[in-house]
This record gives C-alpha cells, structure tokens and sequence, in this order.
C-alpha cells in the first residue's frame, strides 16, 4: 500500500511591492521545482509498506501540508555550488523524512491535537502508533542517507538526529522550569530546530563538493535561520494568528512552554506579578483570561519585542554566513528567505 502526496503549486506569485516570507519560499520553491518534485517521489517510495497503518498515518503527515524549507535548503545550497548530481535529492528527502518523524514523536510527547489547521496522527491513531510510525521514518531517512554514498554526509545528519534528541530532552527539563534563562533556551532551540536546518544546508554543500570555508559558512547559514525562525514562532505564539501559526495561538503558554517571551516576561515581572507565573507556568493552573494577562505583562515588558529583536540579529548572521558563498540566484533566494522570516511577526 502507498501513500499519495497532495501537490502544491510550484510557481512563483506576481512580485509585489514588498516581498513577503511566503513569496520568498514560493520562488525558492520555483528555482528547486524539478528536484522537489524527485524529492516528493522519493518520500512516496520510502513510505511504501504491506502494514497498511504505516502509509495511512505517515501520508496523513505529509498531506498535512507545510513549506518544505528544511529540504529546499539543501537542494539550494547544492545548486548554489553548482552541483548537478542527483545525490542532494536523496539528502533532502532523508532531511524531509527526519523532520517528519520528529513531529510525529514531538506531538506525543507535546499532547499537541492540532497541527496545520488539522488533527495530528496521535490524536486520530493514538501516540502508540504515532511513536512506531516515527521511528520507521527515521529508519527510511536513514536508508537515504546511506544511499547518497558520502560518509560526511552521513555524519552530518546523523548527528543532527541525535541533537534534536537531546534537545527534546533538555526541553523537558524546562517545561514548567521558571528557572529557565536565556542561555538554557538558546540550547534548547538550537538542538530541537536550528541543528535539522544546519545539516540540511551543509549536507547540501557537502555533497556539492563546495571547500571547507564555505560548507563551514552554509552550516552556519542553517544554523542561525533555524534559531532567528524559531523565534519569531515564539513571538507569534503569543502575536500571531492561526493561519500563519499552522497551530492554535497560545498554544506554548497552555503547555506550559518556557519560550524566549515567557523567558523575559518572568525575569522582568514585578514581585507581586510572580505569583501569576508560578501558577500559570509552573503549576499548570490556568484560568479563562490568563493569556490575555499574560500578553499585558508581555507587551509593558517588551518580552516580544525583545524576543523579535533576538531573532533579527541571528538572521543577521546567517546572512553574514550566506555572504561568504557565491553570490548567484540561489544565494539570493535563500537570503530572501531569512529576511522575509523576520516579517512573519509584523
């Protein structure tokens, strides 16, 4: 049995008068197109299983949409330096796959039921089926991986696997945590969502051959996007509206997630205020009205400006990064695609 992938448009829209972050990856997407399309069918492939389950939860996964930014990163960074094999297909496919195992196991461990706008897996098939399900799409990311045939590569990613891990696990140990510091964050994010976005931009260089400089100046590249885009996600969290969240707004504070604007709110709060943190946060007592106080104290304590201003300088230096590589349309829609990030929160 086989998973069928839903299509999405791959053609830029009409170039407005202000780029926005959507069209930055709609025309990234049309310079990558024919190897997206190669990327999709390898996805397909490796999905194919005779245990019925497998294909239904993981094409519910990929159908659920999403931009594909972590594979189009290292589609991009390969033709950056020109390649013209068929090895960086394979690699963008295994990062695809890594991402989606990962959400699958974040879900469960999140008790998340809403992902882009629909059900996640574990609340239509259970959190049993959605763990096994994630860890046979590790395997198949896996097999890709071998597949390119590039050791490197393969220590890259595989390595990138394991971070996430121990990201997930040290954000446990901040969940509900108002000890929390900003230091102690920063790690957290930079495990859980910039090292995927670093291996998919060094992966990509790597197999293109590019020379030690620029696969160090790529990665670096991936690595502070992935923490400038994440967050923004937590500004949004709590500024932000569904549709471009792809999740409910406010859903960190009701899990009782220490992100970057928890971080600043509770470290600015007036002694009186504590109180309310220690209960909405580290007790897990909410009351109806308690998001709205929150973003009051938020907003008279910069918290999410401050968050903002956080994610710009570290877009500022993966732009620094990108700079160090050739200069020439995928360089370009790859910068786009950091400072258009940022707009997300305006």
């Amino acid at each position: 049995m086989s998973v069928r992938l839903a299509t999405s448009s791959q053609e830029t829209a009409a170039a407005p008068a202000t780029l926005t972050f959507t069209d930055a990856v709609l025309a990234l997407r049309a310079l990558v197109a024919n190897d997206l399309t190669a990327v999709n069918e390898q996805i397909l492939e490796r999905m194919d299983s005779s245990v019925a389950l497998i294909p239904d939860l993981a094409g519910h996964l990929v159908n659920a949409g999403g931009k594909r930014i972590r594979p189009m990163l290292t589609l991009a960074a390969a033709r950056l330096f020109g390649y013209d094999g068929d090895h960086h297909v394979k690699l963008a496919a295994a990062v695809e796959l890594i991402h989606g195992a990962t959400l699958l196991h974040d879900d469960v461990v999140d008790g998340s039921a809403l992902r882009r706008g629909a059900q996640t897996a574990n609340i239509i098939w259970g959190n049993k089926e959605s763990v096994l399900v994630g860890d046979f799409i590790f395997s198949r990311a896996f097999e890709l991986m071998v597949a390119a045939g590039d050791l490197r590569v393969l220590q890259v990613l595989s390595r990138a696997s394991g971070v996430i891990a121990e990201g997930e696990v040290l954000q446990l140990t901040t969940q509900n945590n108002l000890d929390t510091d900003f230091e102690t964050y920063i790690s957290v994010i930079e495990a859980k969502t910039a090292a995927l976005f670093a291996g998919a931009s060094h992966a990509g260089a790597i197999i293109a051959g590019a020379d030690e400089d620029q696969v160090a100046a790529l990665r670096d590249y991936g690595r502070f996007f992935g923490v400038a885009y994440q967050l923004i996600d937590d500004a949004l969290d709590y500024a932000g509206f569904e549709d471009s969240l792809g999740k409910a707004v406010g859903d960190d504070f009701r899990e009782g997630k220490m992100t970057l604007p928890v971080v600043y709110a509770v470290a600015r709060a007036k002694p009186d205020e504590k109180s309310f943190w220690r209960r909405v946060i580290a007790e897990n007592r909410r009351d109806d009205g308690d998001l709205e106080q929150a973003l009051t104290y938020m907003e008279r304590d910069d918290a999410i400006a401050d968050t903002i201003a956080c994610g710009r300088r570290y877009a500022e230096r993966a732009l620094n990064a990108l700079g160090k590589a050739p200069q020439n349309a995928f360089s370009a829609a790859l910068a786009d695609l950091v400072a258009t990030s940022l707009a997300r929160a305006s």
